[in-house]
């Protein structure tokens, strides 16, 4: 099975300065009107060049010269030194917090990062397939919010790795939920296994675990080994 990464970080580990931006990059930022925008922006740029770094092996000097340039399509690419980098990027933030999910160039890859929050009934029945529908229905009411959310969170990835983003109907993929054991204690749930159909002939492996109120997934295309986390430790190693 194949090997899927994954690196999140917060606003305060991001970098003061914008010397780690490209020239390119620091030019979009100064077009930037809105202060939350600019800060979401940075966020996700921090968390992607660290991720890549660390799994591209390369020191903190080299940032300026790692770039996420979007696609055709809107999905994010990276690049090292204006080459395409052999490696699927997935990212998503989300209040101060942002993901980012790696896999091999030829993987069909995408995460999303999603607060358990209420929503409304209304909410459900546009987003959902009856299936779902049924299966939130049931759910307890104390789990009711934490089901949305990742039922939600999964459709968000899949639609990523499809690179359509909310473009295509929220209805065209389905979500099954997979049991793997106990979920641990009511704030930290360890990877737990889902797939997503769309159509006949598509099936996305994919992962899901809440931290605190924080709820990710990652789908993909092959299956996936649980997602493994990437270090920075070594990458303050590699800094000088």
């Amino acid at each position: 099975m194949m090997d899927v990464y994954w690196l999140q970080q917060n606003q305060a580990d991001v970098g003061s300065r914008d010397d780690w931006l490209s020239d390119a990059e620091t030019t979009y930022l100064e077009e930037m009107r809105f202060a939350k925008r600019r800060a979401d922006w940075r966020l996700g740029r921090w968390t992607a060049k660290t991720a890549l770094a660390a799994y591209l092996n390369l020191p903190l000097r080299s940032f300026p010269n790692l770039e996420i340039r979007p696609a055709k399509s809107g999905a994010p690419q990276a690049y090292f030194l204006n080459q395409a980098c052999a490696v699927s990027i997935s990212l998503s933030h989300r209040d101060a917090k942002a993901v980012c999910a790696l896999a091999d160039a030829h993987a069909a890859l995408g995460c999303d990062l999603e607060l358990v929050e209420p929503r409304s009934d209304n909410f459900v029945a546009d987003y959902f397939t009856t299936e779902e529908q049924g299966l939130i229905s049931r759910a307890r009411i104390a789990d009711r919010d934490e089901l949305v959310t990742l039922l939600w969170s999964a459709k968000e990835s899949t639609l990523k790795a499809l690179g359509t983003g909310l473009r295509l109907d929220t209805r065209s993929v389905v979500v099954e939920l997979l049991f793997a054991g106990s979920k641990g204690d009511s704030l930290h749930y360890p990877w737990q296994p889902l797939q997503v159909r769309y159509g006949d002939l598509q099936m996305f492996c994919g992962w899901w675990q809440r931290v605190g109120n924080c709820l990710t997934t990652m789908v993909s295309i092959p299956a996936s080994k649980p997602p493994t986390q990437l270090s920075t430790n070594s990458l303050m190693h590699r800094s000088g």
